[in-house]
């Protein structure tokens, strides 16, 4: 009878230890701390250029054009917010570029992500970016005049 009741519990005891399984169905992504306000740090061009005639070439107009500037803000509530200088780069003699300023663009709208792409939906001015380290890039791989990329660093 002993015997009986030593595989009785042992029975159960293994039945309970294999039932249990983790069916939390959370993700198996790390969870990502994407909220917050980032800043425009980097307007990426193809080639470095010399905008503001100091004399130092730049592939990054943030350092050549004082009126570029731009804001992301990521709320909690899976709204987004979104500001930016217009302007446009244009091509003048000898390799020499012009960025002219002018108004700014703004969008708002709802978002998702994955931890490694931030898909913004309600407006047309950012869609899919990616996210990585505190940065979002937004990736137009564009030749001068064109854009290669923007970059937006999280506030601290």
């Amino acid at each position: 009878m002993k015997a009986h009741k030593i595989f009785f519990l042992l029975t159960v005891f293994i039945s309970l230890f294999l039932s249990c399984s983790d069916d939390d169905g959370g993700s198996t992504t790390t969870e990502v701390d994407i909220y917050g306000t980032y800043d425009l740090q980097e307007v990426n061009v193809s080639a470095a250029v010399d905008v503001d005639g100091d004399g130092s070439s730049s592939t990054n107009l943030m350092d050549e054009a004082d009126c570029i500037s731009g804001t992301l803000i990521i709320r909690e509530n899976m709204t987004w917010q979104f500001e930016q200088t217009n302007f446009t780069v244009t091509s003048i003699t000898n390799n020499q570029y012009y960025v002219d300023c002018e108004g700014s663009s703004l969008g708002t709208g709802a978002w998702a992500s994955d931890g490694v792409q931030i898909a913004f939906q309600g407006s047309t001015l950012l869609g899919t970016l990616q996210f990585s380290n505190d940065r979002i890039t937004k990736t137009e791989g564009e030749d001068l005049p064109g854009i290669k990329s923007y970059v937006y660093v999280k506030r601290q």
